[in-house]
């Protein structure tokens, strides 16, 4: 039987190189092509438009699709998963601190955390002329004669809490320090600073603060036409003699509870309620003893040392702060009476002035927040601190209250 001639079956054989290469480059053109267009529509646009996404094949899906994809598909692996060791639970990452505040940061400074409610202090009656007056037993060593102070300038700032206070810059005639005295309220004022000076003008006046009222563009008199000052409440108003404490107030320590002491005051003075106040802020770092000695002081207490014993053996006293720059700034502000925050006694007889210039009328104890279940600080260095403040510095506070 003949054989017949059979076709041989078709082999798909690959393309040349020369014409894969041609295939590509026809499939780029058209890419090209495209992109050609999108360029061409973006040129239009301003430059500071970022440029459009060309579509590049069928899998493009509307962003809302996509997004009802991942409602659809919770489980759907991402297209670009992180590591292990960046992945954290929905626990974990609630936990995170936000994007604001580096990781190192404490969510918040110590002492920041005061009460918001309008809670009003809580004064104590003393009198320093008598025994037991409530101000101790010890007599503080006093200068004799106050030094001389000057009000330089004074300047509004707002707050971040909404309320205004007035900063006042002090020189005097005992030290090269620039002491403040920071006042809340519109009838307290310097009469070092109103005092008229020689060849100033009314714009000096005002720069300088020494104006009544409230300053605004265009102003040209430092008295405004008809302005009358306010006139003071009856009741002596609050104080507190504050002494420098770079590590507590701006360096987040919780050694101490100086910034919490602060804002407290800061909080009272503050009140709608209030008689205004007076904070004086004196350049006495580290109970005088000056930032370097202080951190010496510090590495002492981490070795076994407290506060008092760490002063003693770098060769300090106890405590070396005076207070008669103090006393000599309340009498510039018009301050007589006052009622004063504070837990130490060496401090109300101090402030008084050796011929009871100034007299405390009324003492407002500066309970720590802690001890009062209202937040604050609570580390073991922060409570030895008191302890000592409290067995060896004769601090009125009882650690039955902590």
């Amino acid at each position: 039987m003949p054989v017949l001639w059979k076709r041989p079956a078709t082999v798909q054989l690959p393309l040349p190189l020369p014409l894969r290469r041609t295939a590509k480059s026809r499939e780029c053109a058209v890419m090209a092509e495209g992109h050609d267009k999108a360029r061409e529509h973006d040129a239009h646009l301003p430059p500071f438009y970022s440029p459009r996404l060309t579509p590049s094949g069928p899998n493009n899906v509307p962003e809302h699709d996509l997004k009802a994809q991942d409602r659809a598909q919770p489980n759907r692996p991402q297209a670009s998963a992180l590591p292990s060791y960046l992945s954290l639970s929905s626990s974990e990452s609630e936990a995170l601190p936000g994007f604001v505040s580096p990781a190192f940061t404490p969510p918040a400074t110590p002492g920041t955390a005061t009460p918001a409610q309008n809670r009003e202090a809580a004064s104590i009656p003393v009198d320093s002329s008598i025994p037991d007056g409530g101000c101790g037993a010890k007599k503080p060593r006093l200068l004799e004669i106050l030094p001389e102070v000057n009000c330089v300038v004074r300047a509004r700032i707002p707050t971040t809490t909404g309320t205004e206070m007035f900063l006042h810059l002090y020189t005097n005639n005992v030290d090269q320090k620039e002491h403040l005295a920071i006042v809340f309220g519109n009838t307290i004022r310097s009469r070092s600073l109103d005092a008229v000076r020689s060849g100033e003008t009314e714009m000096d006046r005002m720069i300088r603060g020494a104006y009544t009222g409230r300053l605004y563009p265009g102003r040209t008199t430092s008295q405004l036409p008809g302005s009358q000052a306010e006139e003071a409440k009856s009741d002596a108003p609050l104080v507190r003699i504050h002494s420098e404490c770079y590590t507590g107030e701006t360096a987040w320590s919780a050694r101490c509870d100086c910034g919490e002491q602060l804002d407290e005051a800061a909080r009272l003075m503050a009140l709608p309620g209030s008689n205004g106040g007076v904070i004086v802020y004196l350049r006495q770092e580290g109970r005088g003893i000056g930032l370097g000695e202080k951190l010496k002081a510090y590495n002492l207490q981490d070795l076994g040392s407290d506060t008092v014993e760490a002063n003693i053996l770098l060769r300090h006293p106890a405590d070396a702060r005076s207070y008669g720059l103090a006393t000599a700034m309340l009498q510039d502000l018009g301050q007589s009476e006052i009622r004063l925050l504070t837990n130490n006694p060496d401090k109300v007889r101090a402030v008084e002035g050796p011929n009871r210039e100034v007299v405390v009328k009324e003492r407002v104890a500066m309970v720590p927040l802690a001890w009062r279940g209202k937040g604050g600080i609570k580390s073991a260095e922060v409570g030895e601190y008191l302890r000592t403040k409290i067995e060896k510095m004769g601090h009125m506070l009882s650690m039955e209250t902590a």
